[in-house]
């Protein structure tokens, strides 16, 4: 058969054509993967930010406002800390501390009393609800002022779309959006001692002649694999499971936000999806090979304002 220089020429397109769109998917495969692994992510508001440079890495429905549960602690512990108040005076837990919104059950019994200091490490590590009530109500003017000054510490950090109306967030008009909380978790850690109180694995109170054991309700503080520097959990049946760190991932300072997970353990599975896609040598092996080549979904910086079964916890 004689083959025309046309017909060579048709051929060899087709065969550059065929190989091309090879190379074009053997390279397009990390990059696949990667995507997948991301968007595998289950909670609903999703924030990954380079705390360092305001970059943000992922993101999704990052405006939506949400309620917050107990993440709202991390900013009681800031407006107690900016307060200056003796950290030693001892405090009562009293009928007004007990959660007749949700029943949450608590182990500080009413007539309960602790230093300041210690309801401040119960309710940032072990998510105490009726530490965290009394750190408002011993504030100067009482919860409502403390309230007052939450929202004003949100609007100083430019929080738009937060608002707060309890020190527990137990209550679900505790609102706001994964950007806010990228904005919160900055600030909070520039405080060493929630820093040191939300990372901390168990902490031990004296109650009468008891010594009790409490333990973080973040069970990646536990995991040597992880190097996290801020930490708070939360969950109410309106805001589902939520969990915001700081954490350093391949080299980089990272702020996390997850909000509005439903499985017991989403948060903590999202949380180790983002750093197997951060940190591929972190990944189990299988995702390894797939995972060489990492394509960052970048969607703009904050640098500008940067400097159920379970219990409501």
């Amino acid at each position: 058969m004689l083959v025309t220089p046309k017909v060579r020429e048709k051929s060899l397109s087709k065969i550059k054509g065929l190989l091309f769109a090879l190379a074009l998917s053997a390279l397009s495969l990390p990059a696949l993967a990667d995507e997948a692994m991301i968007r595998g992510l289950r909670s609903n508001a999703v924030l990954v930010l380079d705390q360092e440079s305001g970059e943000v890495l992922y993101g999704k429905n990052t405006h939506s406002v949400l309620p917050i549960a107990s993440i709202t602690k991390l900013m009681t512990a800031m407006v107690t800390l900016d307060a200056d108040l003796d950290p030693t005076e001892v405090i009562g837990i009293t009928k007004a501390d007990v959660d007749k919104m949700k029943g949450s059950r608590s182990r500080l019994q009413v007539g309960v009393q602790l230093t300041r200091d210690d309801l401040l490490r119960l309710a940032l590590m072990a998510s105490e609800n009726r530490a965290a009530s009394a750190l408002g109500r011993s504030y100067p003017g009482g919860t409502g002022a403390f309230v007052q000054a939450m929202n004003l510490k949100a609007y100083l950090l430019g929080m738009s779309g937060t608002h707060f109306a309890d020190p527990t967030g137990l209550t679900s008009a505790n609102v706001s959006t994964a950007e806010d909380l990228a904005k919160l978790v900055n600030a909070a850690q520039g405080y060493a001692s929630i820093r040191e109180y939300s990372t901390a694995s168990a902490h031990q109170v004296r109650v009468g002649r008891r010594t009790m054991s409490f333990h973080n309700t973040n069970r990646l503080i536990r995991n040597s694999n992880w190097e996290i520097g801020l930490s708070k959990t939360g969950y109410i049946s309106e805001a589902g499971r939520c969990l915001v760190m700081q954490a350093k991932l391949a080299g980089r300072k990272i702020i996390i936000v997850l909000l509005d997970s439903w499985g017991k353990y989403t948060r903590i599975a999202d949380a180790s999806r983002i750093r197997n896609w951060l940190d591929p040598s972190t990944a189990p092996r299988h995702f390894r090979k797939a995972s060489t080549r990492i394509k960052v979904r970048r969607g703009g910086s904050l640098n500008s304002t940067l400097p159920s079964t379970e219990h409501p916890a």
